[in-house]
């Protein structure tokens, strides 16, 4: 891989293309420096419609049953312990949206600075797990939305009769963005085994041969990473994994069975050519030495 390969037109080169450190670093501070712009601007908006987005974070603990929660009125309640926890609230619920909000343009800065550095073909296929990656990470973390409050309710119900559960602001957060992050995470670990059966890492036959023990690493990958540890959510994760694992199996099955007819019709070309064009028949190699 050309590491050093020229990032644009507009920067410095030698005579072979490619940039020196010093370029490579000044190239990275700056889409570094645009990237903390764009999170920066996402973070000021996430200020300014803050009730809105807090509303959707709140939601799943808002259907919990009322039984499981502080209740004030027609809406719910969690606990704020400290003078200056209002406003840190506010700051990191904006920063977590700053950063999803700005999602295409940081993701873009990191994407121009490693392309340079990619042949035709690694650009081609990165750029394709990068536009599977996305949407399978959304709709991970959609999934980790919906059903987050079943977890919660099923954690809640260990809770005594004559006990009130006061949930903490900062840890409900953390649950959230950790149950967020695990399932999107999570969606992409096929897409992961189709990219290294595309470069080559990684044949079907080997994932084949392996079928049940990853089918039943994947529930113990679900059972251990759900933060919430109930049954519940590990299904959740779970059953989605598997159907993505089989998807990939078969497209694995498919390029892998494409790959070697090309790889074969390859090598009857080449034996063909190595071994030149047959004798005619009638030649001299059959000459009558009767006499």
């Amino acid at each position: 891989m050309a590491l050093l390969k020229r990032a644009s037109s507009k920067s410095p080169t030698d005579d072979d293309g490619r940039m020196s450190l010093m370029d490579h670093v000044r190239e990275l501070r700056n889409r570094v420096v645009k990237m903390l712009l764009a999170v920066i601007a996402g973070t000021v908006v996430g200020f300014m419609f803050f009730d809105p987005i807090w509303r959707f974070m709140t939601g799943p603990f808002c259907r919990l049953p009322a039984a499981y929660r502080i209740t004030s009125g027609e809406s719910c309640t969690l606990v704020v312990n400290g003078v200056l926890d209002g406003f840190f609230i506010n700051l990191k619920v904006a920063m977590i949206f700053g950063a999803v909000v700005s999602a295409p343009i940081w993701l873009y800065q990191i994407w121009a600075f490693v392309t340079p550095g990619l042949y035709k073909n690694e650009r081609r296929y990165s750029l394709g797990f990068l536009g599977l990656a996305v949407p399978l990470f959304a709709a991970g973390a959609a999934l980790a939305y919906l059903t987050m409050d079943r977890g919660l309710a099923l954690l809640f119900s260990f809770v005594p009769s004559n006990a009130i559960p006061l949930i903490n602001v900062d840890d409900y957060l953390g649950f959230l963005i950790l149950m967020l992050v695990v399932f999107g995470v999570s969606f992409l670990m096929p897409l992961l085994m189709v990219f290294l059966n595309v470069i080559g890492v990684l044949r079907y036959s080997v994932v084949s041969k392996h079928q049940r023990m990853i089918i039943f690493l994947l529930f113990v990958f679900a059972a251990v990473a759900t933060p919430s540890q109930d049954p519940f959510t590990m299904l959740a994760l779970s059953a989605p994994m598997v159907v993505l694992f089989f998807v990939a199996e078969i497209f694995m099955y498919f390029h892998d069975k494409k790959k070697d007819v090309a790889e074969a019709e390859r090598l009857r070309a080449l034996e063909e050519e190595l071994d030149g064009p047959s004798a005619p028949t009638g030649s001299a190699d059959s000459v009558d030495t009767r006499e």
